[in-house]
């Protein structure tokens, strides 16, 4: 893995930027290359949207869509909505497991639920973050996708309609709506029966995206759960028991294909299709052969598991207010 560090002479965020790298790295083989730009055509050339802009090999996960060269100060905005001269310890984490697990893929590196490493949270603006968060919390109460009038409460908080408030979600991938303007997915819950079916203490059930949205409900929701599905190739049953923060794989070489079928569109689009439990290495592989429209690799489990809650264990801890 080859991680650059474009920055302009003498930023006073480039050593934060390096500090950050190295801890996120935690012992991970990685070359680490500092360059200086000291012009927009630079940093034209080179990719450059700010200082300090970090490239994982060779791409900012951290872009901002429609994001222009530049040589100026670069700040990032964190989950809790505060911006800050590099990205955290826990973002670079992130884009870091993505990048491995993705290294094969066709596409620029998303991450495993999409939005191309800008993370799952909603912005507190406008009320987006207080009704997706009220839509998360009415899947794990009832296992269902609420409907808009289930949600007036949180969007009137804020002034604004919930009809308004999730096509605005919907337009920026953090749920999807079907034709009718329901629910039909919020990350990691799908409104729709799945291949993944994951089972509170309560007795509640509800049906996850994909794989890795299922292995992240347990941290965001700060409980147990079993989680169960299929291998596409076999038909034999997975099972995964999150007790106590811990997760138990039945059977034990059981892994995970993380991949995605395009460069553009919602994860659900892209990439939900291609993260799938398998009881093995061997029967990925089979499934990876018999779908070339996918790219992607296996992950173990303790990879998928860290993925699952890099992606959503902050969904529902981090307030709506500022």
């Amino acid at each position: 893995m080859h991680i650059t560090v474009l920055t302009v002479p003498d930023c006073p965020n480039a050593p934060l930027a390096h500090e950050r790298i190295t801890a996120a790295l935690d012992g991970r083989s990685a070359q680490v290359e500092l360059i200086e730009v000291s012009n927009e055509a630079r940093a034209a050339e080179r990719g450059m949207t700010g200082s300090p802009t970090v490239l994982i090999d060779g791409i900012d996960p951290f872009a901002a869509p429609g994001g222009a060269t530049s040589v100026s100060c670069r700040l990032y905005r964190g989950p809790d909505g505060r911006t800050d001269g590099a990205p955290s310890v826990a973002d670079l984490h992130r884009a870091l497991d993505l990048a491995e697990v993705t290294r094969d893929c066709e596409c620029p590196p998303m991450d495993a639920a999409g939005r191309a490493g800008r993370g799952r949270l909603a912005p507190r603006e406008g009320g987006l973050r207080a009704v997706q968060q009220a839509v998360l919390r009415h899947f794990a109460r009832t296992g269902r996708a609420p409907e808009a009038a289930d949600l007036e409460e949180a969007a009137s908080a804020h002034g604004r309609r919930a009809a308004e408030v999730l096509n605005e979600l919907a337009a920026e991938d953090f749920l999807a709506l079907d034709s009718g303007g329901q629910i039909r997915a919020a990350y990691p819950f799908s409104g729709v029966p799945t291949a993944h079916r994951v089972r509170f203490p309560d007795g509640v059930q509800a049906w996850s995206m994909c794989a890795i949205d299922a292995l992240g409900v347990s941290a965001m929701l700060d409980t147990d759960a079993v989680i169960t599905s299929s291998d596409p190739v076999t038909g034999e049953a997975i099972t995964v028991v999150s007790a106590n923060g811990n997760m138990t794989w039945e059977p034990a070489t059981a892994v995970v294909y993380v991949g995605q079928g395009s460069c553009t569109g919602s994860a659900a689009e892209v990439a939900c299709g291609a993260l799938n439990f398998f009881t093995s290495r061997a029967t990925a592989r089979t499934w990876s052969t018999q779908h070339p429209d996918f790219s992607g690799g296996v992950v173990e489990q303790t990879r998928a598991e860290a993925l699952g809650q890099a992606v959503f264990a902050t969904l529902l801890t981090e307030s709506d207010h500022a």
